[in-house]
């Protein structure tokens, strides 16, 4: 028994022994799992600067065609020559570049009808400069319709790629179109003039800062030329599968005018007609050929009138800190000079809180309105220095019957101010005081 158990051990020893140097010395099989660069393979990586034509045809519509003129800019060919969208352009490259799949459906089909790939519903085609060209092709949903069979041509596999790849590229004439109405540089302009609520305003632009300059010159408010400017810019054609050329011109011609722009810049001068009917706003412009129907926002942002545009503040310092204000009311006056954070008055630190409330005063004043006339004899006169003495304005405030009238320093233009901006500063002015004088310091134990 003794000797069995012997052989019974020495038998498991050497089947441990064998298992353990097998274990050690054979080859790894090769994995069975793939990779995520082998599951979602790029179907294609296309450089968007090397394209130079595009095509994309779909089931049912007329083939669109795009190339780039010699200036390197995209424009539609066919089936009409238009101006392109260049970021629509070159969003619809990046989806190519590079388009991957979610999976490999087959590494060689044998038939792509099974697909909808024999007859796409969408191809397309990009030329390269190498003289290359790649045909992408979408067919049918995946029965889950979360993808779409794709495949390219001169390549046997099939995939299937995200359902937004297809948005991305499934593009028409609409989509891939300038539809801007004016093509100015704004960055370069140098001249608008606006015609509406039959008035016509001109506005010329002098570095960065726009004035008015026609019917009569005054300042103008920025933020709101501005405003104007960018709607002009931004204005674009509202279009739609069921547009109507001939419908839009009829309702052009017979609507009511909202208003006319004239913009000028260093390369060429644009117009843009705005006119109403019923509900609807028409728009029809120098820089592209036809009529289109626009957002009301573009109408509205047009039908301003003069005052729309004026600079109803006093003072031109804005948010900045001034550095001298000089106030004579009637027999008072007062001088206040800045250095640094303080406030001084003849050699005397002001307390910061009242004179914060007469800075924001002075800073708000305001005109309620642009009457033609009213200035009297002055009142009162507030001259402040600002920008490290490069900037010194003065306004003349006159006082007839309970209205305040305004006036700036060589210049025409008169304010109304209201009552309650006139008192408020009269009641910060008086309420100037010292600081108070600083706390002693602690005493040596």
């Amino acid at each position: 028994m003794k000797g069995r158990g012997l052989l019974v051990a020495a038998m498991v020893l050497a089947v441990l022994t064998g298992t353990l140097y097998w274990s050690n010395h054979r080859k790894p099989a090769a994995s069975t799992t793939l990779s995520p660069a082998e599951t979602s393979p790029k179907i294609l990586d296309l450089k968007p600067a090397d394209a130079t034509r595009i095509e994309i045809s779909k089931r049912g519509a007329e083939d669109l065609k795009l190339g780039k003129n010699d200036a390197g800019k995209w424009q539609i060919t066919s089936p009409k020559p238009l101006p392109a969208d260049q970021d629509s352009v070159s969003s619809l490259l990046s989806t190519l570049s590079p388009l991957d799949s979610d999976r490999v459906v087959e590494d060689k089909a044998a038939n792509l009808g099974t697909y909808g790939l024999a007859k796409p519903s969408l191809e397309i085609s990009i030329a390269e400069k190498n003289q290359k060209t790649e045909v992408v092709l979408l067919g049918d949903d995946t029965p889950t319709s979360s993808g779409v069979y794709a495949a390219v041509k001169g390549d046997p596999r099939v995939f299937v790629v995200a359902s937004y790849h297809k948005s991305s590229l499934d593009k028409g004439l609409n989509d891939l179109r300038d539809k801007r109405l004016l093509t100015f540089d704004s960055e370069k302009l140098s001249r608008v003039e606006l015609t509406a609520k039959k008035q016509t305003i001109e506005f010329g632009r002098n570095k960065d800062q726009w004035q008015i300059l026609k019917p009569k010159p005054a300042r103008a408010d920025q933020s709101a030329v501005e405003d104007l400017v960018r709607s002009l810019r931004d204005a674009k054609m509202e279009l739609s599968a069921t547009e109507d050329e001939k419908k839009d011109m009829s309702a052009f011609n017979s609507g009511t005018p909202v208003a006319t722009a004239k913009l000028t810049d260093v390369a060429s001068a644009q117009e843009l007609q705005v006119r109403k009917n019923k509900d609807d706003y028409y728009a029809k412009s120098s820089a592209v050929a036809g009529v289109y129907k626009v957002l009301s926002s573009v109408g509205t942002s047009m039908n301003k009138g003069l005052d729309d545009f004026r600079n109803k503040k006093l003072f031109d310092f804005g948010f900045a800190d001034p550095d001298k204000i000089e106030i004579h009311d009637g027999a008072k006056s007062t001088f206040l000079t800045r250095s640094g954070s303080d406030w001084w008055s003849n050699g005397v630190k002001m307390d910061e809180g009242n004179l914060s409330t007469l800075v924001a005063d002075i800073r708000g004043l305001t005109a309620t309105k642009f009457p033609d006339s009213g200035f009297t004899t002055p009142a009162m006169e507030i001259t402040v220095t600002s920008d490290d003495g490069k900037r010194v304005e003065k306004v003349l405030v006159a006082k007839k019957g309970d209205d305040y009238f305004a006036k700036r320093e060589n210049e025409p233009a008169l304010y109304e101010l209201s009552s309650s901006a006139i008192t408020d500063l009269q009641s910060a002015e008086a309420g100037l005081k010292p600081a108070p004088p600083p706390a002693p310091a602690p005493k040596k134990k």
